[in-house]
C-alpha cells in the first residue's frame, strides 16, 4: 500500500464495544483487512484470510472518516480500530483527523507489530494469543508495543481462555506485567465461518451453553486461586447477538 491507503474489511456501528476494557461503550468499528497471525479459533476470518482479500476495500483516510462521521451522526464517540491486525495498517493520519474533531480511538492487537503511533491512541488493548490459538506470543514485541505507547494511551491486556494451558498462560502474563490491567475472556468455540456475511439472526452456530460453562469455570478458577487482580468478562456481543456480524 502507498499514499496512506488502508485495507478495510468493514465499517459498522454505532454499537457497543463487546469485550475488554471498554465493554459496553458506544463505538463505531473500523475493521481492517489482513493479519500476520492465523489463530485456530479466529472469529473474524473474513478480515484475516487472504482468500477474502478481494472483499477488502482500499480506502483513503478521508473516505474512512466520511463513513465514520456518517454513522456517528457527526457526534464524537470512540472509534475501535480492529482487524485482522490493525497494527499493520498506516492509521496515524486517521487518528489525527479524528482527534481534531473530538473522537477517541481504541485499538486491539496481539502485540506482534509495534508502531510509534500507538502513543497517539486513547486506549491500547494488547491481546497475546494463548496456546489454544496455535500461535506463539512474541513477548519481546509486546514489550516494544508497550514502550512505544508509554506516556500515551490507557493500556490493558486481554487474554482469551479456553482451557488450563490458556489459564496458565494468562497467569504468566499477569506476573510479567503486574502494573497493567488484565482482562480474561472465555473463548467462543463456535466462531462464525468466514463467509457469514448475510447479517442474519441465525445463532445456531453458537453454543451459548458451552460458552457460559467456560465462563463459570473461569470465574471459579480465578476465585479459587484468589487471583483478585484480574477481571473476568464475557463477550457481550456474543451473548446478545451470537455470531451476527455488523453489531
Amino acid at each position: 500500500m502507498s499514499g496512506g491507503t488502508i485495507r478495510v474489511s468493514e465499517i459498522f456501528g454505532p454499537t457497543i464495544q463487546g469485550e475488554g476494557a471498554l465493554i459496553g461503550l458506544p463505538t463505531v468499528f473500523v475493521r481492517t483487512g489482513g493479519c500476520d497471525y492465523r489463530c485456530s479459533w479466529c472469529d473474524s476470518l473474513h478480515a484475516v484470510d487472504s482468500a477474502f482479500r478481494d472483499q477488502w476495500i482500499p480506502m483513503s483516510t478521508e473516505a474512512i472518516w466520511q463513513e465514520v462521521t456518517k454513522l456517528s451522526g457527526g457526534k464524537p464517540l470512540t472509534v475501535s480500530l480492529s482487524g485482522g491486525n490493525p497494527a499493520i495498517q498506516p492509521l496515524r493520519p486517521l487518528i489525527e483527523l479524528g482527534h481534531s474533531q473530538g473522537y477517541r480511538f481504541a485499538l486491539e492487537t496481539q502485540g506482534s507489530v509495534a508502531q510509534g503511533w500507538f502513543r497517539d491512541l486513547d486506549t491500547l488493548v494488547i491481546s497475546p494469543k494463548p496456546p489454544s490459538s496455535g500461535m506463539l506470543a512474541d513477548w519481546d514485541q509486546v514489550d516494544n508495543c508497550l514502550q512505544l505507547a508509554a506516556g500515551g494511551p490507557e493500556v490493558a491486556l486481554k487474554i482469551v481462555v479456553f482451557d488450563d494451558a490458556d489459564y496458565a498462560f494468562a497467569q504468566r502474563a499477569g506476573q510479567r506485567y503486574p502494573q497493567i490491567p488484565l482482562f480474561l475472556q472465555p473463548g467462543n468455540h463456535t466462531p462464525p465461518p468466514p463467509d457469514n456475511s448475510d447479517y442474519d439472526d441465525d445463532d445456531s452456530r453458537i453454543d451459548i451453553d458451552g460458552v457460559m460453562d467456560r465462563m463459570h469455570w473461569l470465574v471459579e478458577r480465578v476465585t479459587a486461586d484468589q487471583w483478585f487482580e484480574v477481571r473476568v468478562l464475557p463477550q457481550l456481543h456474543v451473548l446478545l447477538w451470537g455470531n451476527k456480524r455488523g453489531v
